[in-house]
């Protein structure tokens, strides 16, 4: 009689006679644990057959790579296509910028020197006004009538004076017949004296009045810019004194003056400069200094260095410096802030690259230079300023040496590289850097 559960099985197994026809692992009659396809299901054969059809189909790709019937060999790429110019080697000089503010040369404050109503305006709020032109008039009325009463006391003065000098030629002459006494006439003599300098006070009192009654007109003390008027007709003024009425104010436009600081580190060294003859102090020498307002390119105004100050502030740790500039077209106006950059070294013989051939490895700076044998150099650098549109190389490279422009990141140090040489102005002149404008950089990144 057969067995229930081998004919079970069997029917699982597709049919075979109790599921014996396999042998198993462990020696026992049936093939697969479970049966064969519930074992399949649990990925027991997947696990042992897949690695063997990997490693045939590796093989079979190496093959294929290898085959010289039909399949292209593996070949390398090609060296990295780069462009590449000489190092420039040119004498320059150093430009340290600072930021600086224009400041009238003049500045005045108009004020009435005498009291009074204001009688009238005569200028138009904010225009160019020419040394001596009229500003505004005090009611000149009262001053006109003290002129008047200080002329009439003169006069008196004068006639007292006339008989004084009469009544002192009588006695001269009754003194020489013993007519008078010499008492009698040095009291004429000294009436006459007493007369003379009643007639200067009333002079000086004439010239008292006149300058009042010319100060009521208010003149323009310097050729300039005048504000607005700060007081209207008819209002009473005070003048002639430290409280007196502001009026409005003039100031120069030309030349005009900037001002701006400079930190206690460059004091030192424009110092030691001067020392070694390098540079000279812009106390001693009007050094050269440029100028650009905040919508210009490039630095095209030009001026000199006229002030330094006789000490440095011991709360900001700077000290102040001033230049002059020409201004014939009043453009530079006061009060405008503006980069100014002054003459920071002599010249001296400096190698310079485009900025864009300079890389950075965290906080190192760094070129490639292409060597003899086509492979690429790994060279730390040192950076300067820019000068004319090019960064100064303080140490680091030499001139002549070269170096890639365009692809850096293409490059790798001791790979080899296929350079395209170019002239540098002439890739200047292309405009693949930054035009050449003369843009100095900060005493700061002058050091990185």
């Amino acid at each position: 009689m057969r067995n229930p559960r081998s004919a079970e099985g069997g029917d699982r197994s597709g049919g075979q006679s109790g599921g014996r026809a396999i042998g198993r692992p462990d020696g026992q009659s049936n093939g697969w644990p479970g049966g064969w396809p519930g074992r399949w299901r649990g990925g027991w054969a997947l696990r042992r057959v897949l690695p063997a059809v990997l490693v045939g189909a590796a093989v079979g790709v190496v093959g294929g790579c290898g085959d010289d019937g039909g399949g292209a060999a593996w070949s390398p790429p090609p060296p990295p296509e780069v462009t590449v110019a000489e190092a420039a080697g040119r004498v320059v000089r150093e430009w340290d910028e600072y930021t600086g503010r224009l400041q009238a040369a003049d500045t005045v404050e108009i004020r009435a020197r005498v009291s009074g109503y204001l009688e009238s305006v005569h200028f138009v709020d904010g225009e160019l006004v020419e040394a001596g032109d009229l500003l505004f008039v005090v009611d000149p009325r009262p001053y006109q009538a003290v002129l008047d009463a200080a002329g009439a006391e003169e006069k008196r003065a004068g006639a007292a004076l006339e008989l004084a000098q009469n009544d002192l030629e009588r006695a001269e002459r009754l003194l020489a017949d013993r007519a008078i006494s010499a008492e009698d006439y040095d009291t004429r003599s000294k009436e006459v004296q007493q007369a003379q300098a009643v007639l200067e006070a009333a002079r000086a009192l004439v010239a008292s009045a006149a300058l009042d009654l010319e100060f009521t007109r208010v003149l323009a003390p310097i050729s300039g810019r005048v504000s607005r008027r700060y007081v209207d007709e008819g209002n009473l003024i005070s003048g002639g004194s430290e409280g007196s009425t502001l009026l409005t104010r003039v100031v120069s436009l030309d030349p005009i003056h900037c001002y701006f600081t400079a930190s206690e580190q460059d004091y030192l060294r424009y110092a030691r400069l001067a020392r070694e003859g390098d540079r000279p102090s812009s106390r001693e020498v009007a050094n050269p200094v440029e100028v650009a307002l905040a919508d210009e390119a490039g630095f095209p105004h030009r001026g000199r260095m006229d002030f330094v100050d006789n000490q440095l502030d011991a709360s900001t740790g700077t000290i102040r410096g001033r230049a002059v500039l020409p201004n014939p077209d009043g453009l530079l106006t006061p009060g405008l802030f503006v980069k100014i950059r002054l003459l920071g070294s002599g010249e001296y013989d400096a190698v310079l690259v485009p900025d864009q051939a300079i890389g950075t490895d965290q906080s190192r700076r760094f070129v490639y230079v292409i060597q003899e044998d086509g492979t690429a150099a790994y060279r730390n650098v040192t950076l300067g300023p820019i000068i004319d549109g090019l960064r100064v190389i303080r140490s680091g490279l030499a001139a002549g040496e070269v170096i890639v422009i365009e692809g850096l990141q293409r490059v790798r140090a001791g790979e080899q590289a296929t350079p395209d040489r170019v002239a540098l102005d002439e890739w200047l002149r292309r405009g693949e850097a930054p035009p050449a404008g003369g843009d100095a950089a900060s005493p700061s990144e002058a050091g990185e």
